[in-house]
């Protein structure tokens, strides 16, 4: 019995073929034969979005390597920012006291 344990088999990881088959045979029952060249397509459109969503951050960290920004010249920085004193500024007053 303790050899059961013991035993050290070379073939023991997930991928092997007989794995793989009952996962696609589990795929077909739990989705159906109709419904998989959507998933597909969905799976497919899923990966696109995320492989151009990457790309697309990479290029902002070198620009953003490329190009360092001043100190205190940011959105959230003290100052005017990006809004001039002549803009007016439109909303409404919240008194904490009102009700």
């Amino acid at each position: 019995m303790s050899t059961l344990f013991s035993r050290k088999d070379k073939h023991m990881g997930w991928a092997q073929p007989s794995h793989i088959l009952i996962v696609v045979v589990l795929v077909l029952l739990l989705f159906g034969a109709p419904k998989l060249p959507q998933l597909a397509r969905s799976v497919g459109e899923s990966m696109r979005v995320f492989r151009s969503e990457v790309k697309q951050l990479k290029n902002e960290e070198e620009e953003d390597e490329d190009n360092p920004k001043t100190p205190g010249t940011g959105a959230g920085a003290t100052g005017t920012g990006s809004t001039s004193a002549d803009t007016p500024v439109t909303g409404r007053v919240i008194d904490g006291n009102s009700k």
